[in-house]
């Protein structure tokens, strides 16, 4: 095939027409041509525009389609990241832009079959983060998938649900909207690239496996994906529409535009850096994010129930949580906030999390199984109440219907950042690290020998999955499918095995008892 390029005019003003070779780092999308990088190994195709600019009268309006160009668009840069929390930002604020909805494709060379498609969510409490962090070249160079990795309006900009800015029951979930956005454009572009619109599979960790749940359940999303990965996903977090409308109300009178007559026009009038602080929906221990909300259009009904009820997308699912996962909030708090965690603390931190429950808590988790270490025991607490046994319950919910896997990523000393290596207390297989071993996210030491082989094992785990719906790994344990209260895969430096004891580690009869 041979591409005609228009690369501008000739002496006498009309339009010259190049005819160029084939060329891999050149693809014809629907809205017109991108070239981004090839090498012999893979490709990356960066900053595409999957919707338009959600700016002025389109703010907190559903992502409308982005605009064709002629031409050939760079694709070798970024986009900008979306306006987010400059206090959590590692940028501060100086890479974001509300023109924000681009997404990234990362691909193997070109080749006769379609390849399956990873489509990435990040994560980051729906208030920071980027698709652009996850390098994925790791999937492409082992697993010979392709993966596309999105941003998604955040905080305010995409999750505000003030009854003044749409019908009713049409306002919040923009961020979601811009997913399910990215999601047709794959469907319609992806094997342009060589990748196949019938075997994608979503995935996302925190927020953005939050936002899998959702797009397990909401109506436009069905039909857009065949399989699910849900990492460390508080898929609980998400509250009904009418206390997030009252609480966007308040968010609306903080920024200057609290007459409800003139609420719409007030906030889509605001400079969009007026807009950095999130509007905050859920509280998870110490920590806070914003996020989706359900009894909407986009989200009609809370997805635990639904999924619950086996009203959730006939999809195979792989689901997993992190062993420690709360210690990343207990050294974020300790590092930026001062936090000391003295064991005096201990029940007042236990009584603002758990209400009612603090005493049962304590009783369950006492200071001296955790060395008198308050830090420790509360960490370890929401850790089980929070993510260990949500996921617990929600694998074996789903198994009711759907095929699926479940894991505990589980090295008692990951890579971490330089400001958690020196803490009066263990971090372990904290929230977020498990990354590090399926991305080139940068940031902390090298794995050692040990965690080359498990982040290769998970890897090709994941690829498996993503490739026909059931996670394989050469040499590595068979991975069983959950029946009842488990099998799980417990994936480890020395070693990965099937554990049959994951409900009762982290005490989740206890938990389903006090959460009823």
């Amino acid at each position: 095939m041979v591409l005609m390029l228009v690369v501008g005019c000739g002496r006498d003003g009309a339009d010259s027409a190049v005819s160029l070779p084939p060329d891999p780092s050149v693809v014809t999308t629907t809205l017109g041509m991108v070239q981004g990088v090839a090498t012999l190994d893979k490709r990356h195709f960066a900053g595409i525009p999957y919707a338009a600019p959600p700016v002025g009268p389109l703010r907190w309006q559903p992502p409308q389609p982005a605009v064709p160009w002629t031409g050939v668009r760079d694709a070798t840069k970024i986009g900008p990241h979306c306006v987010q929390d400059g206090d959590s930002e590692p940028e501060a604020g100086r890479l974001t832009d509300e023109d924000c909805l681009t997404l990234n494709v990362w691909t193997p060379p070109p080749a006769d079959e379609l390849r399956p498609v990873m489509v990435w969510l990040h994560g980051g409490a729906f208030v920071n983060g980027n698709g652009a962090m996850y390098d994925s070249r790791w999937f492409v160079d082992r697993g010979d998938i392709i993966v596309v990795t999105l941003n998604y309006r955040l905080g305010a900009l995409g999750f505000l649900a003030h009854p003044a800015l749409g019908p009713a029951g049409a306002v919040g979930n923009y961020g979601l909207a811009d997913q399910q956005a990215a999601l047709r454009w794959v469907r319609d572009n992806i094997a342009a690239f060589g990748g196949d619109p019938d075997k994608v599979t979503i995935a996302g960790e925190s927020a953005g496996g939050m936002s899998v749940c959702d797009h397990l359940v909401a109506p436009d999303s069905q039909g857009l994906f065949r399989a699910a990965i849900i990492q460390s996903a508080p898929c609980q977090a998400q509250l009904a529409l009418p206390e997030v409308e009252r609480i966007s109300e308040d968010y609306a009178r903080e920024v200057g535009c609290g007459d409800p007559v003139t609420a719409a026009a007030c906030l889509r009038a605001l400079p969009d850096y007026k807009l950095r602080n999130p509007v905050w929906y859920h509280r998870i221990g110490e920590d806070t994010l914003s996020g989706p909300v359900y009894g909407t259009t986009v989200l009609p009904e809370d997805p635990m129930v639904a999924l619950r009820d086996g009203r959730g997308a006939d999809v195979p699912v792989l689901i997993g949580s992190n062993r420690d996962e709360f210690t990343l909030f207990t050294a974020l708090q300790y590092l930026r906030q001062a936090r000391q965690y003295a064991a005096g603390e201990y029940p007042e931190l236990l009584a603002d999390t758990f209400g009612p429950h603090a005493a049962a808590v304590g009783a369950r988790y006492p200071l001296d199984r955790y060395g008198g270490s308050a830090a420790s025991a509360y960490a370890a607490a929401v850790t089980d109440g929070v993510f260990s046994c949500v996921a617990d319950s929600m694998a074996a919910e789903l198994a009711t219907v759907n095929d699926v896997y479940a894991y505990e990523f589980n090295d008692p000393n990951p890579p971490t950042p330089e400001p958690m290596r020196n803490l009066p207390f263990p971090v372990g297989a904290s929230h977020s690290l498990e990354l590090r071993y399926l991305f080139d996210v940068g940031g902390a030491p090298p794995l050692n020998p040990a965690q080359q082989e498990l982040s290769n094992q998970m890897i090709d785990y994941w690829a498996s999955f993503v490739t026909d719906g059931v996670p394989t790994a050469p040499g590595a344990p068979e991975w069983p499918a959950v029946s009842g209260a488990g099998p799980w895969m417990s994936l480890r430096p020395d070693g990965s095995r099937v554990v049959t004891d994951f409900g009762t580690q982290h005490q989740c009869e206890f938990w389903d008892e006090i959460t009823r």
